[in-house]
């Protein structure tokens, strides 16, 4: 499939499962965030002063430097500063090299300060709590413990239990973490009720849920008043579906802590659970007497309810809201979702309407017109969807492209044709539509009229990075004499244009190997793997992999894209024209069969 092809509007809310988890967990700060100055100040005014005693190459440096920044170049005033601070060795000029680099919007050149602050300045803990924030904001969890740990032994209060819960929220790994938070916990002198705390959730996410409960059960031993550590148990209770010892932990908590609003979120998420609706409505209620009827607490206290499919519930938080001038759009949306899971279809699809425009407007208008498909009703899905292109001008094109798909889902292939047809007919310059029809087109075979919308969209928009990677990617997939070249150069103008696109660094290596170049492939494939790990840049790279006669990587790879994904066609294709990547430890196989096609 070519790459950078539009999203399919797959965003249907579901009433089950819905997660609370910003009301549950307090936010995780980012330390060493910049804030914007005002126009006047200067932001350099309260870094730690210039020394004296240089010599006149670097007192000129560093005029040069601080004029730099006072005209708002700070790239060059960062690197005026670390110049000279390397000379010296000077720890504050590295500082004020750190802070004029958080206002030139470079993230490497701020972390190349900040690290050479550190070295300069091993005792203080604020150079590791920026390379942590910034390890955080490019997702490397590992990194960002390595720095919150050496914060804390340079004696910051930095907090663990909240960052290992937003990592594992991200996504990361658990076990890497857990073996620096036990090999912290093995350095300090006295224990550390927080990192043990973040220890605990650690063990549990990485499958270790006998250690975490000891631990836990030791830490309530030694410190029972602790209100985290009785969230925890509720919460790691609840994962394992025992909403009994979540309500009992969560009870705990709250005669330590009474009124704490994460304890009576997880309390009531336990009676939910039990099915104890009465008891879970009282301690909702309690919830907006204690901390104000806001919506957004409102909207998630239903969302609780729906997450267990207890409708009516639900519905009575949800009304107060829709009476309001400014009622959430999201309230209308769950409201139309109850109704319609109560067989409502035409309540329902009043609320979906009164979705106004913004994140939740096509999902309502995709619920609407998929439930009225359902409910036998095509005609007046296709009449509802073109009312609403006219009330939405601003979504015209999305509505079309909603419409184009319900139809195929439909099974009325020809009725989407003409549907795009004619729309294009009308606005042949709207590029969404017109890369639609572009993918059909593919889809279908028909790679002539593929190129065609492509090559249209790429005149009137040369800067168009999905258009060229589409069209680019498609001729070196198809591999036609003469044309690899021509894919090639599209590529690179794609990447040119967006360099750190995975689907374009798939895209690149691709055609490289094509070409007869694995070797120059595989950086690039691994890079796009790393970045956006999907079964079609896996079975790129396995092959590339396999022609290099990387047999071991290639099959750990391919085991891997096994367990990640449950439907691989690509990587299906690619074991019938190399059997022998199926066959593990054999090295019988003729040469022939670690070749390229």
């Amino acid at each position: 499939m070519p790459r950078g092809m539009l999203p399919r509007i797959t965003h249907r809310l579901p009433l089950a499962p819905l997660v609370l988890a910003s009301l549950l967990t307090g936010c995780q700060a980012l330390p060493g965030a910049s804030s914007a100055a005002e126009p006047d100040d200067d932001p350099l005014a309260g870094a730690p002063p210039v020394s004296r005693g240089l010599d006149a190459e670097s007192l000129s440096a560093l005029l040069v430097a601080e004029l730099a920044g006072q005209r708002g170049d700070y790239p060059r005033a960062t690197r005026g500063f670390l110049d000279v601070a390397e000379r010296y060795g000077s720890a504050p000029l590295a500082e004020r090299a750190t802070l004029a680099a958080r206002f030139s919007e470079d993230a490497r050149l701020l972390e190349e300060a900040a690290r050479r602050w550190q070295a300069l300045a091993p005792g203080s803990d604020s150079p590791a709590r920026l390379l942590s924030s910034l390890a955080i904001q490019r997702g490397d969890w590992d990194t960002a413990l390595v720095q919150r740990l050496a914060a804390i032994a340079h004696g910051a209060q930095e907090e663990l239990t909240g960052f290992v819960g937003s990592a594992l929220e991200a996504g990361a790994d658990p076990r890497p973490l857990l073996t620096r938070m036990r090999e912290h916990l093995a350095s300090l002198d006295k224990p550390r009720h927080d990192s043990e705390l973040a220890t605990a959730l650690l063990e549990a996410a990485a499958g270790e849920r006998a250690a975490a409960e000891q631990r836990l059960s030791r830490l309530a031993r030694a410190a029972p008043n602790l209100p985290e550590l009785w969230q925890i148990r509720a919460r790691l209770a609840l994962e394992a579906d025992d909403p009994a010892n979540a309500r009992a932990a969560a009870r705990r908590g709250l005669a330590v802590a009474p009124g704490d609003p994460r304890l009576m979120l997880l309390l009531a998420r336990a009676e939910i659970r039990l099915g104890d609706i009465e008891a879970a409505e009282a301690t909702t209620d309690a919830l907006l007497d204690d901390h104000g009827d806001d919506p957004e607490l409102r909207l998630g206290l239903a969302r609780l309810f729906l997450e267990e499919e207890h409708l009516p519930p639900a519905r009575r938080l949800l009304l107060p809201l829709v009476g309001d001038d400014e009622a959430p759009p999201l309230a209308f949306l769950l409201l139309g979702a109850i109704a319609e899971e109560e067989g409502e279809i035409d309540n329902a699809l009043l609320y979906y309407r009164q979705v106004s425009e913004g994140e939740q407007f096509m999902t309502a208008r995709m619920n609407a017109a998929r439930m009225l498909i359902a409910d036998d009703r095509l005609l007046d899905a296709r009449a509802f969807l073109r009312l609403e292109r006219l009330r939405h001008e601003a979504y015209h094109s999305e509505l079309v492209s909603l419409e184009v798909e319900l139809l195929d889902e439909a099974g009325v292939n020809e009725q989407a044709d003409a549907l795009l047809d004619s729309e294009l007919s009308r606005r042949p310059d709207d590029e969404r539509l017109r890369y639609q029809r572009a993918m059909r087109a593919f889809a279908n075979d028909d790679l002539a009229a593929m190129e065609a919308d492509l090559r249209h969209i790429i005149a009137g928009d040369p800067d168009n990075a999905n258009a060229l990677n589409a069209l680019g990617y498609t001729l070196a997939d198809a591999d036609q004499e003469g044309r690899l070249e021509e894919a090639r150069e599209l590529i690179e103008r794609a990447h040119a244009l967006e360099p750190g696109n995975p689907a374009i660094l798939d895209s690149l290596g691709w055609v490289l190997y094509r070409q007869g170049d694995p070797e120059s492939a595989l950086p690039w494939l691994e890079r796009a793997w790393s970045a956006m790990p999907d079964q079609e840049i896996a079975a790129h790279l396995i092959e590339v992999l396999w022609t290099m006669s990387e047999e071991e990587r290639a099959r750990e790879l391919l085991e891997e894209a096994r367990r990640r994904f449950e439907e691989r066609p690509l990587i299906d294709e690619l074991l019938q024209r190399h059997p022998a990547l199926d066959a593990t430890g054999r090295d019988d196989w003729p040469p022939d069969e670690r070749t390229s096609p």
